[in-house]
């Protein structure tokens, strides 16, 4: 099958998932230009199929209603990335119910010629994951109401529980949904606070639909609010510590995602929230260059502490 082929296919598709869409939203979901999609349009109406377009920057296609693709067809790489897809959702331990997945990939499994089938097969047979298990579960319900209110622009009321256990209600605006480091972080505007937060999904005791919407600010960056609020978090307080080598030598050492750094006179700062110092501890003390930590005190007891364990290890039978 040609790669055209695949692509009107693809159109189709989407078309036929979707009430409508636009051009730039079909150009990014396949990895085109605009242009590429309205040729790929102007194609699939000479051969007959009714989609219908509204003229404009902003004009959106559609097919008419009733009409439908014949069975499932899938592609060797479709495939392929079906089955990675199911296979991740599994390994993650993402809130989605088991039966629905193993489901899934039987229904894809069964349509699939036999080439295929032993392909997406050897795949589950021999690729292996080593993910981040997320440390509590969440309810799918409540991920999918979040999801959901996200995507209508409705209004939540939220029974929220803090890390230190305190209980609070509010009305939340939901703009999107996070998986970071093992953990799911909801992301939007809260009406208690009146301004932007990151709530935690598993602390989150009740998701309940209200009658009021919202519109999403068109320039928020989800991702990048969640990295920002998760490496200085309100009320949490903070690692610093000063690495004594250049700027390019900390950050091939420390994962960048671990926290921030700053280049300063003595050497480079590097900060994060202080939370999960019983990882960050042997993880500073594995850098073969000299640190000097500042902040907070735990943390250099934790290091302490990891330092009279070795020499009692490496002193027993000695």
């Amino acid at each position: 099958m040609s790669a055209t082929t695949q692509r009107l296919l693809a159109v189709i598709e989407l078309l036929q998932s979707h009430h409508e869409m636009t051009g730039a939203e079909i150009a990014d979901r396949l990895g085109v230009d605009t242009r590429s999609v309205r040729r790929y349009i102007k194609s699939l109406q000479d051969m007959g199929i009714p989609v219908e377009g509204e003229r404009g920057r902003y004009g959106a296609y559609r097919l008419n209603r009733g009409y439908k693709l014949p069975p499932l067809m899938f592609t060797a790489e479709e495939a392929v990335a079906l089955t990675l897809g199911l296979m991740t959702v599994r390994a993650f331990h993402f809130p989605v119910d088991p039966m629905s997945g193993a489901g899934a990939l039987a229904k894809v499994e069964r349509v699939l010629p036999e080439p295929l089938l032993n392909r997406t097969r050897a795949l589950q047979e021999t690729l292996y994951f080593d993910p981040i298990t997320p440390p509590t579960a969440v309810e799918n319900a409540v991920l999918t109401t979040l999801t959901n209110a996200a995507g209508t622009g409705t209004r939540l009321h939220l029974v929220y529980r803090a890390w230190k256990d305190e209980i609070t209600e509010r009305n939340f605006d939901p703009y999107g949904v996070v998986f970071h480091e093992g953990y799911w972080y909801a992301s939007g505007h809260c009406h208690l606070r009146q301004d932007l937060r990151t709530f935690r999904v598993d602390r989150i005791q009740r998701a309940a639909l209200t009658d009021a919407t919202f519109t999403r600010p068109p320039d928020f960056d989800v991702l990048t609010h969640v990295q920002t609020a998760l490496s200085n978090p309100a009320g949490v307080a903070q690692v610093e510590v000063l690495l004594l080598t250049s700027l390019a030598t900390a950050q091939r050492s420390l994962p960048p995602e671990l926290g921030t750094f700053e280049e300063v006179e003595a050497g480079v700062m590097f900060r994060r929230p202080a939370y999960r110092l019983e990882w960050v501890a042997p993880m500073l003390l594995s850098l073969d260059f000299p640190i000097r930590i500042l902040n907070p005190p735990e943390l250099r007891e934790r290091i302490h502490a990891l330092g009279e364990k070795a020499l009692q290890m490496s002193s027993i039978g000695a």
